[in-house]
């Protein structure tokens, strides 16, 4: 308790009653919340099975686990649940399963899953060429975030094609429980229908949860809001940490008002503001305040720091996009021969990812080392999806989702006439497509050739589904072999240096399901731990690695929660930052919110770019600066444009450019 500051003492100590804690960027959320941890365990007597700690991201619960580790240890912290929004959803539903009409071992939809089923749904749908799955989906999406079910969905439709959206996620959502399946919404969604009309659930959930601890809570969407109020009850065990400054991902269902609504449901709540900033110089938190203090804001505060002023941050102004990429590779040169700077402790921070592409070509011409945040994800990548489908397959029957990515992968010569057919005769019958597989039924709709070959497809995979029950591991690493998957990589691929590759891949996926089998899921089943491996594509894609001397190039959403030393802030623009679209509709704020949020990462230099000229859509345009610059005071802004460059500094930069040179050639 002794490096805590007084306000975030005064967070850790306040037990009685529900708190919100407004935590500034940069002020040390994490550490109030895994001391409050250690002390409710400590101090107030609170049994570690009676405690959860809620956030959004995997990253985000690990750091919050190590450091709750660092104070409450072995037996200690036996029980206690640190995790992800969604992982809490999937416990509750798979201990709640038969409440909400599932079966064991229920299937998890990804994206690329749900956008699957509604493709073949807007088939049959007149006027399905103005929508497409992606758009649908995210449509369905906003509607279970927002607890709207389909019938409340049509009821509230304002025009025909409104009405065809309700109706499609009316029978996406049959789908899914026909396919004993739930997709990501539904992890927040039906535990909340289920506590609404259970109440004797709910009561066991509030009497498992004693006190719950919330993350990030500017970020929760009116589903999670909701869950978090079922679970806490009367009672108000409850401290939520959040910053209505950094709410960013109104794009994906966020109300930064639900810290408002806070207040309304439960009048007697206490807010703590966390203002010192331990993260950036004096200077650099002026140019935020300042900026920020635009929005209107629900609780006012101001950062503070104890670190000095600090550099003044510059503003460098760019004839188009390739010179701006080079003034900051410039800048990075200097930095690293001048300064003696790390590459990776640089970062080049930027509103969409397309403005990627010039910094990345101008890294490579510098012999530049860099990562970029955001490659394609391990397990969006085919082979692995095909393997992740045979595992899903082999958990689930009924995932018929599953059944038709790989009733082909390896070629089985099982045409789409033969699958419509198997389709109608299973909707008929109310079973998975596996299953109707080998019906006698099916001989009425089929021939007998590619009623054989579906027979022997489900025959062949019922094997190895009975031996999976025993030894999950073994039997999938057999399953593959079986099929010749590595020969099928070959035939599909445009080198065999390709095909190894891919196959590495995939041997990655048994490793990890080796790895989770001797692990944290011991003795689980199969459909357990194809559960936690979709649960981990959703939510993070897979750890990325990023260590080593290399510079980061990120977008300003992906920044969130990161910070570094050197910033360059770029693409200061009219309808870049403010992005276009916020402009149109008047989202401003929120956009004001992320160049906040971009400014705040920087603990020591902050250095904002903006070029005069930038092609789009085809043609070179006159560009605007960003209306962000002219509301930050100028008397704290250096501009490059307005300055002299001293004789001392030109030699400086000159000298980094000759040893990058020398570097390059081996000199």
């Amino acid at each position: 308790m002794s490096t805590l500051n007084p306000r975030q003492l005064e967070a850790v100590r306040h037990t009685g009653g529900p708190l919100l804690v407004l935590a500034g960027a940069g002020s040390g959320k994490t550490r109030v919340i895994s001391r409050k941890i250690a002390h409710l365990i400590q101090s107030c007597g609170i049994a570690p099975r009676h405690l959860c700690a809620v956030t959004f991201t995997n990253k985000a619960a690990r750091e919050m686990k190590e450091r709750v580790a660092q104070q409450v240890r072995g037996r200690e912290a036996r029980g206690l649940t640190i995790s992800t929004f969604h992982t809490l959803g999937l416990q509750i539903l798979r201990r709640e399963a038969a409440h909400a009409g599932l079966r064991p071992g229920f299937s998890l939809f990804d994206a690329q899953d749900a956008e699957a089923l509604l493709k073949e749904h807007l088939q049959k749908v007149p006027r399905s060429d103005s929508s497409s799955p992606a758009i649908v989906q995210a449509r369905i999406s906003r509607w279970k975030n927002a607890l709207v079910d389909p019938s409340e969905a049509l009821g509230q439709a304002d025009d025909d094609y409104e009405a065809v959206l309700a109706e499609l996620y009316g029978r996406y959502e049959r789908s899914l429980r026909a396919y004993n399946a739930v997709d990501f919404d539904d992890l927040i969604g039906l535990p909340v229908r289920l506590m609404r009309t259970e109440g004797e659930l709910r009561d066991a959930w509030q009497e498992r949860i004693r006190y719950l601890l919330v993350d990030e809570y500017q970020d929760t969407n009116g589903a999670q809001y909701e869950l978090v109020r079922q679970l806490v009850g009367p009672r108000g065990a409850l401290t939520v940490v959040g910053d209505d400054d950094q709410s960013i991902y109104a794009w994906r269902g966020a109300r930064p008002e639900n810290l408002e609504r806070l207040k309304a449901d439960y009048p007697h709540l206490t807010v703590i503001m966390l203002e010192q900033n331990y993260r950036s110089s004096g200077r650099i938190l002026g140019l935020a305040n300042a900026l920020i203090g635009n929005n209107p804001h629900i609780f006012e505060k101001r950062l503070w720091s104890e670190h000095g002023p600090g550099d003044v941050p510059r503003v460098i102004p760019c004839r188009d996009e390739m010179h701006e990429a080079e003034r900051v590779v410039a800048e990075l040169l200097h930095r690293r021969f001048g300064d003696c700077v790390r590459f990776g402790d640089c970062a080049i921070l930027y509103r969409g990812n397309h403005q990627a592409r010039p910094f990345e070509k101008a890294l490579r011409e510098h012999n530049i080392p860099y990562f970029l945040s955001g490659g394609t994800s391990f397990f969006a990548r085919t082979e692995v999806k095909d393997a992740m489908a045979y595992l899903r397959l082999l958990a689930n029957p009924d995932d018929d989702a599953a059944f038709l990515r790989v009733v082909n992968t390896p070629r089985r010569e099982i045409g789409p006439t033969t699958l419509e057919r198997l389709a109608d005769y299973a909707a008929g019958r109310g079973v998975g497509l596996l299953r109707a597989s080998t019906e006698l039924g099916l001989a009425e709709h089929l021939g007998e050739r590619p009623r054989r070959r579906l027979g022997e497809f489900a025959a062949w995979l019922e094997g190895f589904a009975r031996r999976a029950a025993a030894a999950p591991v073994a039997t999938v690493r057999e399953l593959i072999e079986a099929m010749r998957y590595a020969d099928w990589l070959r035939e599909q691929s445009s080198s065999p240096q390709v095909a190894e590759r891919r196959m590495e891949n995939v041997e990655d996926l048994l490793d990890w399901l080796g790895a989770l089998n001797k692990g944290e899921l011991q003795e689980k089943t199969l459909a357990e731990m194809v559960n936690h491996l979709t649960l981990m594509d959703v939510l993070e894609r897979r750890d990325e690695e990023q260590g080593g001397d290399r510079v980061h190039l990120m977008t300003l959403h992906a920044a969130k929660g990161l910070e570094f030393p050197h910033v360059y802030l770029v693409g200061m623009e009219e309808e870049l930052l403010p992005h276009r679209t916020a402009i149109e509709e008047d989202t401003i704020e929120e956009e004001r919110r992320l160049a906040y949020v971009g400014i705040t990462r920087a603990q020591r230099t902050l250095t904002l770019t903006y070029a005069r000229r930038r092609r789009r859509y085809g043609e070179v345009v006159d560009i605007e600066p960003s209306r962000f610059l002219a509301e930050l005071p100028s008397e704290a802004l250096e501009w490059d444009d307005r300055r002299e460059i001293p004789p001392e500094e030109r030699k400086s930069r000159g000298q980094a450019h000759l040893d990058n040179l020398r570097g390059l050639l081996g000199a």
